[in-house]
């Protein structure tokens, strides 16, 4: 091959190669446009200054649609028997006495429990189908769950959400609840303050008017400005895995405003888990401190006054 000849072939090379770079890019930033476009479309302002939003029921049905659909299967659990289980007011659990250190300090497969779930956001939103956890609390009207701002607001509130109780192997034992309200802090919808990372939402069952979710699943007490340090245990879903885990260990102030939990392999998807102790008293969530820890540690938001506020605003009539 001459001289001239080898050049235009690399001249045509590399005019390959740009063309093939260019089109990569156009291609992925269509693609990052499309997603964005996804995501936007999960979420919506609500009242940000109040930190409080409704959710459209006709929307919300379609989230339970989507989630029955092939992502979970309801599934009735078994009736449980009084040791496990108290509708309406808490929820049977280890006490404090019984709530050594996990050995090593690291998170095991745990499991299920009926008042506590996987939070999903079915659809393209960037996120895997279940992406948080949270907790049935015990409330007035009986409906309500605590879980991690910034699972339910990333500069906007999402409106894909359902809870799967007692959630295992694409299995609902207790049906899928979707939102009729949020409420967060607007200290985290103005600027996503760490020490506020907290929501409490209202869940309603579609297809099962008047059903009460703490009448089906039990509920945990919350304790307010918890004394610390106190023997306690994180439970989660990770977001690649379809069962709970759980950490044991002693929880500790981080400072005035944020709670601090050290175990192991606590990863992604746990966020919005509880924090309990006590057997059914929740003292935290994960989330706060760099979006609730890294994979040695968890932390959240201290449950004081704020959060009390936080708690009455929402069960109020």
């Amino acid at each position: 091959m001459s001289g001239k000849v080898r050049w235009r072939y690399a001249r045509v090379l590399r005019g390959s190669a740009l063309l093939a770079v260019l089109c990569a890019l156009l291609l992925a930033g269509g693609y990052y446009v499309w997603e964005l476009r996804s995501i936007a479309s999960h979420l919506a302002d609500g009242d940000p200054v109040r930190g409080v939003y409704q959710q459209d029921p006709q929307r919300a049905d379609r989230t339970a649609s989507v989630a029955l659909d092939g992502i979970v299967r309801e599934v009735p659990e078994p009736p449980m028997d009084g040791q496990a289980f108290l509708g309406g007011g808490g929820s049977v659990g280890r006490r404090s006495e019984g709530l050594r250190p996990s050995d090593p300090l690291e998170a095991r497969p745990a499991a299920p429990e009926p008042a506590i779930g996987a939070l999903f956001s079915p659809g393209q939103d960037g996120d895997p189908d279940h992406h948080c956890s949270a907790a049935v609390v015990h409330s007035p009207r009986g409906d309500l769950i605590v879980t991690a701002a910034h699972c339910v607001y990333v500069g906007g509130f999402r409106t894909n959400l359902a809870f799967a109780p007692g959630y295992r192997d694409g299995v609902a034992p207790y049906g899928i609840w979707v939102p009729t309200r949020i409420d967060v802090d607007p200290r985290w919808t103005d600027d996503e303050d760490p020490d506020h990372d907290v929501a409490f939402l209202h869940l309603r069952r579609p297809g099962y008017p008047g059903q009460r979710l703490e009448d089906v699943t039990g509920a945990r007490t919350i304790a307010f400005r918890p004394e610390l340090p106190a023997p306690a245990r994180v439970v989660g879903y990770p977001n690649d895995t379809e069962e709970p885990v759980e950490c044991r260990n002693t929880a500790v102030a981080a400072g005035p405003t944020q709670l601090r939990l050290d175990c192991a392999d606590v990863p992604n998807g746990t966020s919005g888990g509880p924090l309990l102790t006590d057997g059914s008293t929740l003292i935290g969530v994960v989330g706060g401190r760099d979006g609730g820890g890294d994979d040695e540690t968890s932390y959240s938001s201290h449950f004081g006054d704020a959060v009390r506020a936080l708690y009455e605003r929402a069960t109020q009539p």
